[in-house]
């Protein structure tokens, strides 16, 4: 695998323990996993009215998964399942190599732009993503 996936600020990400963990008092939780490379990603979210309040992760996975269990977790805070769908959306359109400016608070997903060239990644860093709009649209979220 090229070093190029695994940049200073990945490797940074992958050890991120900020909202690594399980939430006692759940409102919705969502385990994905990805078979080819057995990534597994567990969320627990605290919703107020459809919205994040609280989020964490419990993430058994490659580097990339973690880096992206850690940015999506950091961020998600406020977000309903359509801001979520949207800005995977995005992080699928980079990872196809047509490339994508984020607006804050995501433009660390840009960091991601190397693993567009290793398919068989991408749902590495998808996979977290996957999770949170599954456990949003479990909750009677939008699906």
């Amino acid at each position: 695998m090229s070093d190029d996936l695994y940049r200073r600020e990945i490797l940074r990400l992958a050890r991120d323990d900020a909202h690594r963990g399980r939430l006692e008092a759940a409102d919705a939780t969502a385990t994905v996993d990805n078979p080819l490379c057995g990534d597994r990603v567990t969320i627990d979210l605290a919703l107020d009215d459809g919205r994040i309040e609280d989020i964490r992760h419990h993430t058994r996975g490659c580097v990339l998964c973690n880096a992206a269990a850690a940015v999506v977790t950091a961020h998600a805070g406020g977000s309903a399942a359509s801001d979520l769908r949207s800005v995977a959306a995005s992080l699928e359109t980079l990872l196809a190599g047509a490339g994508h400016a984020f607006d804050e608070p995501w433009r660390a997903l840009a960091m991601f732009a190397p693993v567009a060239g290793h398919r068989s990644r991408h749902a590495c860093v998808l996979l977290p993503f996957q999770a949170v709009i599954e456990a949003l649209a479990g909750e009677g979220g939008e699906p």
